[in-house]
Order: structure tokens, then sequence, then C-alpha cells
């Protein structure tokens, strides 16, 4: 019979001897016992792992602001007028938004207008001589090099019209504020009336098409990201998720924090605005991992394990899990393709294998 027995069983039999020492050997004898019958697997209890394809994502909160604004400042000192929009209004490229008047102006504009007519007139003169030595030419009167100064003057006399004329227009644009491009006006920084000095911002724009999505990331998502990666963003609306890439990358702004991440939309049309929030999603670079059912892992003493059956038997195996995608999780080390992991009562093997190797001690 003592056949029969393990030894851990016949110890504990003899420590029986002792008064009051029959419950604990029944206990210890079960314990040696149990495991014996316990660390067995089936065909049905173990599946073959295969390598998946992972797509890591990385996720964040981002908002919607604008790239960079754009100021519309006064090129002259003068008085404000006929401002008549107002701040979250939309306005086209060229739509005027204001005039500005004053004696400078004035004196500037009646300047290049007088400079303008004395341009026209010295083309007119130098003209008028042009034809006078092309005539003597024809009667011998003149030379051909007179003809040629005659010539070089009207160059110079048309140069003179052309400067004059972007001078005065120049000084006409300076008088009429207008939008260079589709924009919002996001603020206006002075009223009609209003006497404002040479440079000073009279309206302040944002351009419709410079947006774009700030993210913070943080942990191990800040190494992860890189420019030209690709995501979505969902608004918290609940509207249809945007298709975006990664155009920069700021780093963190101080030790610890997080790091921010520009992203704009893929298409050259987004239907986001201004402050409006949500997720950013970004696709990290696709692998190639074994993946194993999420119930086959285990928890022993800060480490995962699986239970691998082999044609020896069944034997732990230290792995390191990574990301989880639906009933699975993906092994990152420890686990090869088509390793055979048991995932029926795999964490009673595993223990059972320990209890095997228990030793009371004496």
């Amino acid at each position: 019979m003592n056949r029969m027995i393990s030894p851990c069983t016949q110890r504990a039999l003899r420590f029986s001897a002792w008064p009051g020492m029959f419950p604990l050997a029944a206990a210890l004898a079960l314990i040696a016992v149990v495991p014996a019958t316990a660390a067995q697997s089936t065909d049905k209890d173990w599946v073959s792992v295969q390598l998946q394809t992972l797509t890591p994502h990385l996720e964040a909160y981002g908002q919607v602001e604008p790239i960079s604004l754009l100021p519309i400042n006064a090129a002259q000192a003068g008085v404000i007028a006929d401002l008549h929009v107002l701040p979250g209004a939309s306005v086209h490229a060229g739509q005027v938004l204001a005039h500005l008047n004053g004696p400078n102006l004035r004196s500037l504009q009646m300047q290049s207008e007088a400079d303008l007519r004395s341009a026209q007139s010295q083309l007119s003169t130098a003209q008028r001589s042009l034809a006078i030595q092309q005539q003597q030419l024809q009667s011998h009167l003149s030379t051909r090099e007179a003809v040629h100064q005659a010539e070089s003057s009207i160059a110079q006399a048309q140069t003179a019209v052309d400067n004059a004329h972007s001078r005065l227009a120049a000084v006409r644009q300076m008088e009429t504020l207008s939008a260079p491009t589709d924009a919002i006006v996001l603020a206006l920084n002075t009223a009609n009336g209003e006497w404002v000095n040479t440079g000073q911002t009279m309206v302040t724009l944002q351009p419709s098409r410079s947006l774009w999505v700030r993210a913070t990331f943080f942990g191990s998502d800040l190494q992860a990201v890189r420019v030209g990666m690709t995501g979505r963003f969902q608004p918290a609306d609940g509207t249809s998720a945007i298709p975006v890439k990664v155009t920069a990358v700021f780093g963190p702004v101080t030790a610890g924090s997080g790091e921010s991440v520009a992203v704009v939309p893929l298409h050259q049309q987004s239907p986001w605005l201004n402050g409006e929030a949500g997720m950013v999603t970004l696709d990290a670079p696709a692998s190639r991992l074994v993946a194993v059912p999420t119930r086959a892992l285990i928890m022993h003493q800060g480490s995962w394990w699986v239970m691998v059956h082999t044609p020896q038997g069944d034997r732990p195996q230290a792995v390191v899990p990574g990301p989880a995608e639906g009933w699975n999780t993906f092994i990152e080390s420890g686990l090869a393709s088509g390793a055979q992991v048991v995932v029926n009562n795999a964490y009673l093997l595993f223990h059972s294998s320990i209890a095997e190797q228990y030793q009371i001690p004496d």
C-alpha cells in the first residue's frame, strides 16, 4: 500500500501520530495528491497560436485651433471710417473691411498725384522730342545718335510714370482695408472715428484654411509619435471622423509634461471649426506578433505566464504581453508562432505544477 502513496503523503501520515495532527496531515496529503490528477490537459484545452498583424493606436485629447492669426495693420496714421464687420463674421478675399482717412493720407495722395502729372509731362516732352529727331533724320538734319538719345529719354520717362502710378496706387490702397484671404473676423481692435497710428492693428482675422488640431500625448506614446503619421480626429459631437496626418511635434514644454502634436486634415477642405474638441487617434507602424486568448495569461509574482502544451507535458512559459485586441492579447516576447497554449484551466494547471514541487519542511 505504501507504493500507492507518495513520499510526501507518507511523511504527512507519520506526523499524524502526534495528538491533534491528523487534520493537518490529511490536508497536506490532499495538496500532494490533487495536483497529480489536475495537471493534465486534453486536445480541447489548448490552441495553436499564430502570427497576426497588430496596428497600435495612440489616442489623445485634441482641440481645433488656428495655425496663425492675420492682423490687419494701419499702413499710415489716420481715422477709421466705414467699419461695419463684426467679430465672427466670414469675409472673402478682397472684401472691403473699412476705410482710413486723415490729413496724412490726403497729403500723400496729393503728392503722388502731382508726381504722376509731372512724370506724364516729362514723357510727353520726350515723345515730342523723339518725333522731331526722327523728322530731322529724314532731312539729314539730325543723327542716329540723337535719335537713340531721344528714345532713351522716353524709356526713362516711361519708368518714372510707372513708378508714380505704383506710388499713387499704394497710397489709395492705404485708404482701403481689405481682407487678403477668406477668413473669419476674430476681433475688432478699433472703432469708427478712432485715430490709429502707423502699424496699429485694426482688425484681427483668422484664415479659414489655417486650422489644425493640437493634441497632447503622455506616457509611452510620446516616443511613438512621428511627423507623417496618419489617423483620425473624432469630434466630440459625434459627427463623422476626419482623416488627419501629423505635421508637427512640438515636444514637452516642461519636464514630465505631455507632448503637443499638430495634425491637419488629409483633404484640402475640413469641416471642423475653431475651438472644436475631440479625440485624435494615430495609427502606429504595423507589426507581426503572436496573439493568444487573454484567458490563457497567468499572473504570478509580478510576471506573466502561459502554459505551453508539449509532448513531454504542460510547462509554464514566461511571456511579455503587449496590447489587447478583442478577446486576444498580443505577446511581445517569450512565445513563438505555432506554440500550443493551454486556454482551459490554465491557472489551475499552472499552480498545480507548483504544488507538485512543494515539499513540507522537516
